[in-house]
């Protein structure tokens, strides 16, 4: 008679089918402990379910090693197991595709959360025109109030400016020296000089 499912024996019992590799004692007594089963329960569970001849077991030296009934379970052909190995790989395939399919719905939830909301775009597209706004603004003013200078003028200007300014300091370099000539052997003060020389900006 088949011990009830939630007595020691019921317990260790359907853990060992369930199972179905070879097991000692402290392999169970470790899987059970959720049942707070101790290890003498579980040694004595073992003993009478494999005197029963509901267990089978094998003694190695001292210890023995317990594993479920095998006429108990459903051991397929080499047909069925074909079977099975081809069902397996069409299952294999079809996991693979719905693995596929769930990335690429990943892959467009995550584009979809890049781009800009409808209020993200509105509130750039206000900061656009604002911007444009105030570009056009500037452009009008400068139109307006200064004649714009292409380059090729502003070149010119800028190459007069340079000869008139190294003009003035050739003067200016040649005054010099006419000046500290003239006051250098001079009884008068240089500063009565700088006084009546109408040209004393270059000294």
């Amino acid at each position: 008679m088949a011990p009830k499912s939630d007595s020691v024996e019921g317990i260790v019992l359907n853990y060992v089918n369930e199972q179905n590799r070879p097991l000692n004692s402290q392999n169970v007594a470790d899987a059970l402990q959720k049942y707070n089963l101790k290890k003498t329960a579980v040694q004595k569970a073992l003993d009478s379910l494999s005197d029963s001849g509901q267990i089978s077991f094998k003694e190695y030296g001292k210890q023995k090693i317990y594993i479920a009934r095998q006429d108990q379970f459903n051991i397929p052909n080499s047909e069925e197991l074909e079977q099975m190995k081809k069902e397996n790989s069409k299952l294999q395939e079809e996991l693979e595709k719905q693995n596929k399919a769930i990335g690429e719905v990943e892959a467009e939830i995550r584009a979809l959360q890049s781009n800009l909301t409808l209020e993200q775009i509105r509130i750039k597209e206000t900061k656009l025109k604002a911007e444009v706004k105030e570009m056009e603004e500037r452009l009008a003013k400068l139109s307006e109030g200064t004649a714009l200078v292409n380059p090729e003028d502003r070149k010119a200007v800028e190459e007069i400016y340079m000869e008139k300014t190294n003009h003035w300091r050739r003067r200016k370099r040649i005054f010099k020296d006419v000046w500290d000539a003239i006051t250098e052997n001079s009884p008068k003060d240089v500063k009565e000089f700088k006084v009546s020389c109408p040209h004393n900006s270059y000294i």
